[in-house]
């Protein structure tokens, strides 16, 4: 078991991919303590936010593969779909997602006041306008850039 593990530390693809997503949290965290001079822990382990960790990592992955094996391996192809597919996913399904959170939110802080209603609020920050995939795909592109 200890021999998987330290194949796994030995490979750089995977190590600097899961740096992209740990550099793309902290600036997460970062810029949630300046804006509002408060540490919450959320904002590491979440999702959402300026910029998309998923994104970034993924945009890591694809560039690194390329970098390596050629842009026009097989494997550049499969990591760019990927990648692809989690941006998609991360700015459409699950921004909507959080629009209709904040949405059935107000709705539940109405019936709440009113005493018709004691369930919990909805989480709200889930997805990523499409800024925050732009940046977040930059970053993973310049963090492979960086580590090539």
């Amino acid at each position: 078991m200890g021999e998987v593990f330290a194949q796994i530390a030995r490979n750089k693809i995977f190590m600097v991919t899961l740096l992209s997503w740990v550099i793309a949290q902290a600036i997460k965290v970062i810029t949630g303590i300046i804006i509002q001079r408060k540490f919450d822990f959320r904002w590491f382990a979440g999702t959402g936010g300026m910029p998309s960790s998923h994104t970034a990592g993924a945009s890591c992955l694809a560039t690194l593969i390329g970098f390596k094996y050629g842009f026009d391996s097989v494997y550049f192809a499969l990591a760019s779909s990927f990648a692809i597919v989690v941006m998609f996913d991360a700015q459409g399904v699950r921004h909507a997602t959080g629009k209709q959170a904040r949405i059935l939110n107000k709705i539940m802080d109405d019936m709440y006041w009113k005493g018709k209603i004691r369930e919990g609020r909805l989480r709200e920050l889930i997805g990523h306008t499409p800024i925050e995939v732009i940046v977040g795909f930059l970053l993973g592109v310049f963090i492979a850039w960086i580590a090539q």
